[in-house]
């Protein structure tokens, strides 16, 4: 895993002194993402520049250094990721015509596939996380493609006179003069979801390569100064619609079976390194099956971390120390002071390099960091609730539109009012007596807010309403900043999978945008802030087609998820240690706000300040602060994504 970096300026005339410190410079600002080693290429005469700050891990010799020129000396390559069927394509390619090869990485691979297939057809073959730039010197062609998922970043556009692009806004906003913008549509959205919804960034002018995509730019593109349409090479769509035609007919016992055989593999390809690697374990379903799949083809005991934290409602440590002692892993484990969090807060913003606010990057960052210690690679668990139905969301949210749907919306607006009437915390404790008696889905550290939350979309007039409710922070985040949404995937309906509805729909929806938005985002980042790569198995392409080939009782049963899931698990653990309602990954943001982090967060909402800064309404988020410090109601989920994004501008120097 590594940074990249370039820039393209049609009808150059500059030396290669200037594109080569200009490149250096952008590459020097993600220096994080890789510190085993730094080069560039440029082309005066064409105006290409190429960067790369390489963190090596597979072929970590001089032979697997970047930038890369294939064979033919036709094609340039900076990339950042990993191909993990590079050995099965090396073992094609030599069937067909030996090559020479000067080393073992993925990346020459990768050139000679491009070389014989073409960029577009080179993709569809790739299988593992990917973001690439390649220059064709006999088209004088640049391609930029990401991974099927989106879980390697790129970030492209045109920004005066010249096409950039990099794995970070950091690596754009280092060149010499570069003056940004930040893009206020962008900033409302962040301020409904917690992030900055593909393919807009918060820079104007500049976009996010959206998953499963490539964009050309060819010279009569670079002369015009236009950015071609991206072209998807892999679409959700496509899989959805091939897993309809061709389901999954057999039993429980032969889907498990199944589940189990593209699991362990996709585990085994991606446990290949010629670094120390180890895995993050919660003790959650998702992580113990990647960590239980990984021991069982490991003859050491595998690494495996876990934060832990003082409260114990936001404690997982206990339940990932029983899973690592159950499967005979070598287990670190750190608990937290509250602190150790705080202490991480004024990093958010160049860690994540674009306004970011789920609050779960707090615990992700130390996990990331603990690990770093040891290993140079880890395995994560991620996106086993958005391919296996994992979200409480998706059976009890659906559940609860059916029985809305038959209400008329006079009657559940009256209904909303008395959910709002009373505040989060006065719901917790009223609610707590009736624990042992409620359903296990309702036994929630947060129950009150999610009371709340659900007043928030009992007027909701249509499903696809209801769910964009579910999945907002803030209903109404226009009125902090005065600017309509950017348009996301949630608005093109040309995009959605045809066929699904109800929960399944719903699963399709996060796949496409809290997916790669957010939880691969927070998991990149914080693992390339400390020089970690991460590796998500469950996005291994076969398992994700099996999982939509799946019919819905074999992901959901009542108010299970995950169930097919939880069976493969149970094979190499037992039920009873981590049969548990859904805990996830978080800090106690709400009361930290009116204590430790009260001042600093006093100072970023000072009126002055945001008005300085120019992005929120002053008044209108003064008001919610109050509110909040005050008690009368907890606004942390709008508040939490406005200081992120006021700590990002102040960063960042700048404003709208």
């Amino acid at each position: 895993m590594c940074g990249i970096a370039g820039f393209l300026v049609p009808r150059a005339d500059t030396s290669t002194e200037r594109l080569t410190s200009q490149s250096r410079a952008m590459a020097f600002a993600i220096s994080r993402r890789g510190p085993d080693g730094a080069g560039e290429w440029v082309d005066d005469a064409a105006g290409i520049a190429l960067a790369h700050r390489r963190l090596a891990i597979i072929d970590v010799s001089p032979a697997g250094a970047q930038p890369m020129h294939s064979r033919s000396g036709r094609w340039v390559i900076v990339f950042n990721g990993e191909i993990y069927n590079f050995e099965q394509l090396r073992r094609e390619i030599d069937r067909d015509a030996p090559e020479p090869w000067r080393g073992h990485s993925d990346t020459e691979v990768m050139l000679a596939t491009i070389e014989r297939l073409g960029v577009v057809e080179a993709c569809r073959r790739f299988e593992g996380m990917f973001a690439f730039a390649a220059w064709d010197r006999q088209e004088r062609t640049l391609w930029l493609a990401r991974d099927r998922v989106g879980e390697k970043p790129l970030y492209f556009g045109w920004h005066r006179h010249q096409f950039v692009f990099a794995s970070e806004l950091k690596a754009l906003r280092a060149l010499d003069g570069s003056q940004h913008r930040v893009d206020p549509a962008a900033a409302t959205s962040m301020l409904r979801f917690g992030y900055v919804p593909a393919p807009s960034s918060i820079l104007v002018g500049i976009a996010k390569l959206m998953p499963g995509c490539v964009v050309r730019l060819d010279p009569r593109a670079a002369q015009a100064r236009t950015i071609p349409a991206p072209e998807p090479y892999w679409t959700l769509a496509e899989t959805v619609a091939r897993a309809a035609a061709d389901p999954f007919v057999g039993s429980d016992a032969e889907a498990i079976d199944a589940l189990e055989a593209l699991l362990r593999d996709a585990v085994g390809r991606q446990m290949v390194s010629d670094v120390p690697l180890g895995a993050f374990l919660s003790g959650g379903i998702d992580s113990s099956t990647i960590v239980a799949l990984m021991q069982a083809q490991s003859a050491q005991p595998v690494r495996t971390f876990a934060i832990g934290f003082s409260e114990p409602a936001y404690d997982e440590a206990p339940h990932a120390r029983r899973v690592a002692a159950h499967l005979g892993t070598e287990h670190t484990e750190v608990y937290a002071t509250p602190d150790d969090a705080l202490n991480v807060i004024p990093r958010l913003p160049r860690l994540y390099d674009e306004p970011f606010a789920d609050a779960s990057q707090l615990p992700t960052v130390l996990v990331a960091e603990l690990a770093r210690r040891s290993v140079t690679v880890a395995l994560s668990g991620d996106a086993g609730d958005e391919l296996f139905g994992g979200y409480q969301r998706y059976f009890i949210g659906h559940r609860l539109w059916k029985g809305m749907a038959r209400v008329p919306q006079p009657v559940r607006r009256a209904a909303a009012g008395v959910l709002r009437a009373v505040s989060p915390a006065t719901w917790d404790r009223m609610l707590a007596p009736l624990h042992p008696v409620l359903p296990p889905a309702l036994r929630r550290r947060d129950l009150g807010m999610k009371l709340v939350k659900v007043a928030g979309v009992l007027d909701a007039a249509s499903f696809e309403h209801f769910y964009r409710t579910l999945v907002s922070a803030e209903l109404t985040p226009e009125r902090f900043t005065h600017v309509p949404e950017a348009a996301s995937i949630l608005q093109q309906q040309e995009r959605w999978p045809g066929g699904l509805t109800g929960i399944t729909w719903m699963m399709a929806l996060d796949f496409l945008s809290y997916l790669p938005d957010d939880i691969l985002v927070k998991v990149d980042r914080a693992g390339m802030g400390c020089s970690l790569e991460t590796r998500v198995p469950f996005l291994d392409p076969r398992v994700i087609d099996f999982a939509w080939r799946l019919p819905l009782h074999m992901r959901v049963r009542g108010d299970v998820g995950k169930w097919l899931l939880r069976r493969v698990l149970e094979r190499h653990v037992p039920r009873s240690l981590t049969d548990r309602p859904k805990q996830g990954f978080g800090v106690p943001i709400e009361r930290w706000l009116r204590g430790p982090l009260a001042a600093w967060a006093s100072e970023l909402l000072d009126p002055a300040q945001v008005r300085r800064r120019g992005v929120l309404d002053p008044t209108v988020i003064g008001q919610e602060w109050a509110l909040h410090l005050s008690g009368t109601a907890d606004r942390h989920l709008v508040l939490w994504p406005a200081l992120m994004l006021e700590a990002w501008l102040e960063d960042a120097g700048l404003s709208c």
